[in-house]
């Protein structure tokens, strides 16, 4: 009788005790829920941008149409960011950051602009992001049969360079000098997008362009390539100005120019590695 009742006992102890192991079973997978939903909101949040506000970014006219792909990539990882682009010679942008005009990063066709903008206190810590190399630009169909930059002393061509204060203008005579050319030259463009305008249009029968203009203008003009003894390399820096105001994001701008996303950009648009 005794084992009985000690066998019924064990039997009601064990029914009692399966609801109370369902409900302890159905609470853990609830709290591993809510754990799993507090983890995933959690990275979710992380991954939200907390930049905000407006930048305006002074580049070189070389970098127009790879800086526009740029800017809109990062204003569409920070969508409480807007990005504006004032593009133009170099050294004209040098000056203007150096009378305070209002800008927030300053990205360079080359380093000696760069360097003014530091020593001027108005930037610190640029780094290159990268490089570029001149080729020479003709219309589509190059009529006036332009082969290489010997071309450049004929008189009886239409021949354009960048100014010489420009860098495009700075590497181009370079090269020349490189092929012991004097150039006979018809116009000193402001910078290297007009030099490429006026080439497109058939105004000039040859220029000396960076290899990106040439890529961005397609069909429009052809480049004959500068040989490696007489190229020149143009590596570009980039930095966040002292008097910006919004040095948060105009630092993020610069980090995400240097990131590989930033960077695949870049070379898809034909730039170098620095």
């Amino acid at each position: 009788m005794k084992l009985c009742a000690r066998a019924r006992a064990l039997r009601l102890l064990a029914i009692a005790t399966v609801p109370a192991l369902l409900v302890a079973a159905c609470g853990s997978d609830e709290d591993d829920d809510a754990a799993d939903g507090g983890s995933a909101t959690t990275e979710a949040s992380d991954q939200e941008s907390t930049l905000e506000g407006d930048i305006t970014v002074f580049a070189a006219a070389s970098l127009t149409d790879a800086f526009d792909e740029v800017g809109a990539a990062f204003e569409k990882d920070n969508p409480d960011v807007e990005v504006e682009f004032n593009y133009g010679p170099s050294s004209g942008l040098r000056e203007q950051i150096l009378q305070g005009a209002p800008a927030d990063v300053f990205a360079s066709a080359n380093t000696s602009n760069m360097d003014q903008v530091v020593e001027g206190g108005a930037a610190k810590d640029p780094q290159n992001f990268v490089t570029n190399q001149l080729q020479i630009a003709v219309p589509a169909g190059n009529e006036a049969g332009v082969t290489g930059l010997a071309d450049f002393a004929q008189a009886n061509l239409l021949i354009g360079l960048c100014a010489e204060d420009v860098p495009c203008g700075e590497f181009g005579r370079e090269a020349l000098a490189n092929a012991g050319v004097t150039p006979s030259i018809d116009t000193n463009e402001a910078d290297v997008r007009s030099l490429l305008t006026k080439v497109e249009s058939g105004d000039l029968d040859a220029g000396i362009v960076y290899i990106t203009d040439v890529k961005a203008a397609g069909d429009k003009v052809e480049g004959i390539d500068i040989p490696a003894d007489d190229n020149v390399t143009a590596t570009y820096p980039i930095a966040a100005l002292t008097d910006s105001k919004n040095a948060e994001v105009a630092q993020a701008f610069v980090d995400f120019v240097l990131s590989d996303e930033g960077q695949a950009i870049l070379a898809d648009h034909g730039f170098g590695s620095p």
